[in-house]
């Protein structure tokens, strides 16, 4: 699998030298004279000073569905983290190309499922069990590790999808290897009344099965994997929350370990959390579970709901806030001078066959 990314990864430093005012100033004239050439897309975890300046701001399955959809823009910038434009890149057209404006932006639980021990894993759980496993992975993957699971007749699901697509999955096999999240697969499957005792642990790093029922009865193979932002969530924080703020409801993301999502009112994708809010009656008091860059602009967009953190102590992604807004200029720039310098590009093979696992997803 070859992914071209960046010929110079650290930005120069006249532009971290330049006044926010600056920047923004250029940045704005150069999106004028791009016009729909141009797309920049944002995630919601993605820090204040991007936000105003995205085409687009979602989860990574609104990202997904706009790269794919758009199709007068040449050039994509993704302020996101290094599989989004991997992602934005293999669902685009030759024509079209995408960039990251900090290559070094990547994502932890991604690195944590790479092909070589994927390819370890299917080999020996293939050899255990006589029914052929389907294998999940989590938006938040490798380029490589999509491929792979497209090629063995497998699907990518993202936090807002992940429940629909496992239910349609189990209804029609035995069972599931889900990677790279090891809590979006267990909290995904327990809600479709999979029991605990019919989930196992795969270790990559040992290449070993964590399971003690029979081998007849697991139905769900979940991968070591987390998201070091939602592990900050504990069930201890909530209950001292509950006990200080009466009628308090509270939301997280799936990605949190399954006592804090049980512990919550209810969880979802960012988007959901964001929607779940946005409906309910005003003054509702809501304490949510996922990352601050997000909460805390909700903070502000809903005034009229007393929202907190779960945790306002807590650390957001930080590869995610990587970027900054002179990596943003930096990257329209060498656009503009033709350079390439920040583009990522996925080989076609590897794309033909992620896309098998991606056109799954989208349809």
């Amino acid at each position: 699998m070859s992914v071209v990314v960046s010929k110079q990864q650290i930005i120069p430093s006249e532009y971290l030298a330049m006044s926010e005012e600056l920047i923004a100033e250029q940045i704005v004239e150069k999106k004028q004279r791009f016009g729909d050439e141009l797309l920049i897309l944002a995630h919601h975890y993605q820090k204040d000073e991007i936000i105003p300046f995205a085409d687009e701001i979602g989860d990574s399955l609104q990202l997904a569905r706009v790269a794919a959809a758009n199709r007068t823009a040449r050039h994509i910038v993704f302020c996101g983290v290094h599989f989004m434009a991997e992602t934005a890149d293999m669902l685009t057209s030759d024509e079209q190309k995408v960039y990251l404006p900090d290559a070094l932006a990547g994502c932890s639980m991604a690195d944590m499922a790479n092909i070589t021990q994927l390819e370890d894993a299917w080999e020996i759980l293939s050899e255990q069990f006589d029914e052929a496993i389907i294998p999940i992975t989590y938006i938040n993957s490798t380029a490589a590790v999509k491929a792979f699971v497209g090629e063995h007749g497998g699907v990518i699901v993202t936090s807002g999808n992940a429940e629909q697509i496992l239910k349609r999955v189990l209804e029609n096999n035995q069972r599931v290897l889900f990677l790279p999240d090891q809590h979006l697969g267990r909290n995904t499957a327990y809600h479709l009344g999979i029991p605990l005792a019919a989930m196992a642990l795969w270790q990559p790093k040992r290449t070993n099965l964590v399971y003690e029922g029979a081998l007849s009865d697991l139905r769900v193979i979940l991968w070591q994997g987390r998201c070091c932002v939602h592990q900050q969530y504990t069930v201890k924080q909530i209950k001292q929350l509950r006990q200080e703020i009466p009628d308090l409801k509270v939301i997280v993301h799936p990605e949190c370990p399954i006592e804090v999502v049980l512990a919550a009112d209810t969880y979802g994708s960012t988007k959901r959390i964001i929607d779940v809010v946005a409906a309910s009656p005003a003054g509702t008091k809501w304490a949510i579970g996922t990352d601050n860059n997000l909460v805390n602009r909700m903070i502000k967009q809903f005034p009229n709901h007393q929202i907190i953190s779960i945790d306002d102590t807590a650390f957001s992604c930080i590869t995610m806030n990587r970027i900054r807004l002179a990596h943003l200029l930096w990257t329209i720039d060498e656009i503009e001078a033709e350079t390439d310098l920040q583009q990522v590009k996925v080989d076609p093979q590897t794309t033909e066959s992620s896309l098998k696992a991606l056109d799954r997803m989208l349809s």
